[in-house]
């Protein structure tokens, strides 16, 4: 039974992860550790969790196999580094990074200390996902020329039950957050788009301010791939109703994914209609594939190259849209 402690409970996605950990067979939470120490003691006592004040002191604990981290993204880089140096296994909320520096950084160390490191990016082992890239590859769809993937909340929109909204304010915390909207769930768009259309070569972005936040609260992305193919990321915490949207276009076909069911449906040339495609099982979790590489050496490699790129091409399109220009990445 590999032994876990969750550092911090500052992102949404916190209580989810020590849920995956509770139901996998393989891992038990067993301390918390909380830049805000009263929000760990409260949430370490309805779990009956050890909690503890300073980080070296939980790290220093040899029982302790590895750590999930859900700090707020700026502290990222000194929390993971001080865990690999402890020699503990990293499971991490997306992005790795704000800046390709301190990905690069966090790499080094995970690698140094032989540290299995994993980042969630759950869409990216979806069974749609599988299915498209399988479709892509197979030349279904033609020489794929157009992708567009759209995922949006309205965790920024005033209800009765939420006037300032249902995500915490402190999502909204540029220092901490390293931005809005775009680095937290933009991030899915942009590995699909990683995922099915390669590295991008330029990122130009235009941000939006609906709710008049320090941070944005919808942004667009558009991406540019060789050969002069484009593929544009949307996403928002102001859209009520916003279900998945994927679409890629080729030369002879078409492919959709989401718009309000979980359908895949492809549509090409040769036979004038569309046609719904059986989807896959999904792939394990990112979370059940960080336990595999642990505990069987399972092949991580994937998983780190798209984190390293999305970090990438995060920090290319906040100076896009601070800048108003067109930035290219690196080759």
């Amino acid at each position: 039974m590999l032994q876990l402690a969750l550092l911090s409970f500052w992102h949404v996605h916190a209580k989810d992860y020590l849920q995956d950990a509770a139901q996998h067979p393989d891992t038990k939470v067993v301390a918390v550790w909380d830049e805000i120490y009263e929000r760990g003691q409260h949430e370490a006592e309805k779990r009956g969790l050890q909690v503890y004040q300073h980080l070296d002191d939980l790290l220093s604990r040899p029982d302790i196999d590895g750590v999930i981290v859900t700090t707020p993204t700026h502290m990222h880089e000194a929390v993971m580094v001080a865990a690999a140096k402890a020699k503990k296994h990293i499971f991490t909320e997306k992005v790795l990074a704000p800046a390709k520096t301190a990905a690069l950084t966090i790499l080094n160390a995970a690698q140094e200390h032989n540290i299995k490191l994993c980042v969630s990016l759950p869409r990216l082992y979806h069974g749609y996902t599988q299915a498209i890239k399988g479709l892509i590859n197979q030349g279904a769809l033609g020489d794929v020329s157009y992708a567009r993937v759209r995922l949006a909340h309205d965790g920024a929109v005033s209800t009765p039950q939420n006037p300032e909204g249902w995500l915490p304010a402190h999502f909204y915390k540029a220092e901490q957050a390293c931005g809005g909207a775009l680095i937290d769930l933009g991030c899915h768009p942009v590995y699909l788009l990683q995922e099915f259309l390669g590295r991008p070569q330029s990122v130009q972005a235009t941000f939006g301010y609906f709710t008049q936040r320090a941070v944005e609260d919808q942004a667009v992305v558009t991406l540019g791939f060789a050969d002069g193919v484009i593929g544009v990321a949307e996403t928002g915490f102001v859209s009520g109703q916003a279900p998945i949207q994927i679409e890629v276009q080729g030369s002879s076909g078409r492919v959709y994914y989401g718009f309000g069911d979980e359908k895949l449906t492809i549509y090409q040339r040769e036979t004038p209609q569309d046609v719904n495609i059986d989807l896959p099982k999904d792939l394990a979790t990112p979370f059940e594939l960080w336990v595999a590489q642990i505990r069987e050496g399972a092949d991580g490699s994937h998983n780190l190259a798209h984190a390293t790129t999305l970090t990438e091409v995060m920090e290319a399109a906040y100076v896009s849209a601070q800048q108003n220009r067109t930035i290219a990445l690196a080759q």
